[in-house]
């Protein structure tokens, strides 16, 4: 029956929609969260850029199935790269746009959709994929994106939250607008996972302007804490948070160097710390009395969500099921 559900609609071999990477999906367990990382349209500081390559160095994504990009992407708007080595030709990077199994830094598995964003078949593309995480029972779905803002490097990257999660919205949504923006392939996706009922989380990450066209550092560190709250993932971002430190000394230099851009740092300083006085998000290390945890009740938190995170059990009575978005299909 899963086989039926994965390849209608390909019955030709030149038109397949995706493929399988010769996995068998019905070893996926059930309630796993899918993190969907797709680059395109927007990305300020490279911050997906710089998510996509972290993901493929430290989460050792398995690809499940493929889509087909002859389909989905268009090659004179987006043009592949390849390497002219003196006298030959090599390395040809074609689109890849892929479902995998992958590991946080625990070894806790997650579903990783990734690649290009799609310029075709929309609608179909997004319909399949929350076809196919209703066929998997996923857990929930988590994604960013980064769109350029009038604020200073010198403080911590604001996020704006959408999606079903009130509880990750009231903590760390610091600016909602009503505005009208044009959509992603991540847009639609959020808005039919929305409209299914499923559990999904949108971040749009505010990076400074003038860093827009960079690899802001700070940017990645900022998705990865932003899938982490979202999916209790574990990342480690030790040696990514030296690098931030370095750029922005380096960002430091120069704006030292000239008194317009420190001029201009100063003022979003000022307008960003007036606006954030304003607002009523509420500090995720604030107890429901109000106070602040010492360090040690810090510590003690992390060592029991670790220990509760390093061996992810099963669940054996089949409950995992009826927290996701749907069952698997019946092997009929």
């Amino acid at each position: 029956m899963l086989s039926l559900v994965i390849y209608a609609g390909c019955m030709q071999a030149n038109d397949w929609f995706y493929r399988l990477d010769g996995a068998d999906l019905d070893v996926v367990p059930p309630g796993l969260p899918l993190v969907v990382v797709v680059t395109g349209f927007a990305d300020a500081g490279a911050a997906v850029s710089q998510l996509e390559d972290y993901m493929l160095e430290h989460a050792d994504p398995k690809p499940l199935l493929t889509f087909n990009s002859d389909l989905l992407h268009d090659y004179r708007a987006r043009r592949p790269s390849i390497v002219f080595v003196e006298d030959h030709l090599t390395d040809y990077e074609a689109p890849e746009l892929s479902l995998s199994l992958a590991t946080d830094d625990l070894g806790k598995k997650f579903l990783l959709l990734m690649g290009p964003e799609p310029d075709f078949r929309w609608n179909e593309f997004t319909e399949t994929v929350v076809e196919l995480a209703t066929t998997l029972a996923i857990g929930s779905v988590t994604w960013s994106h980064a769109i350029p803002m009038p604020i200073p490097h010198t403080r911590a990257i604001p996020v704006t939250v959408s999606g079903t999660r009130a509880e990750i919205i009231e903590a760390r949504s610091v600016w909602r607008p009503t505005t009208q923006v044009p959509a992603t392939v991540g847009h639609l996706l959020e808005h039919r996972f929305q409209a299914s009922g499923a559990d999904i989380t949108g971040f749009v990450l505010l990076v400074p302007h003038y860093l827009a066209d960079a690899e802001f550092p700070a940017a990645l560190i900022s998705a990865l804490e932003c899938t982490s709250e979202a999916t209790g993932l574990i990342f480690a971002t030790d040696a990514l948070r030296e690098s931030s430190r370095e750029f922005n000394a380096k960002i430091d230099d120069q704006v030292s160097a000239n008194e317009e851009s420190a001029e201009m740092v100063r003022r979003l300083e000022e307008r960003h710390d007036s606006y954030m006085e304003d607002q009523s998000v509420r500090s995720p290390l604030i107890t429901d009395e109000g106070t602040i945890p010492t360090a040690d009740q810090i510590a003690s938190e992390l060592e029991s969500y670790l220990a509760q995170h390093a061996e992810p059990k099963r669940k054996q009575d089949g409950s995992a099921e009826n927290d996701s978005l749907g069952h698997r299909a019946d092997s009929e």
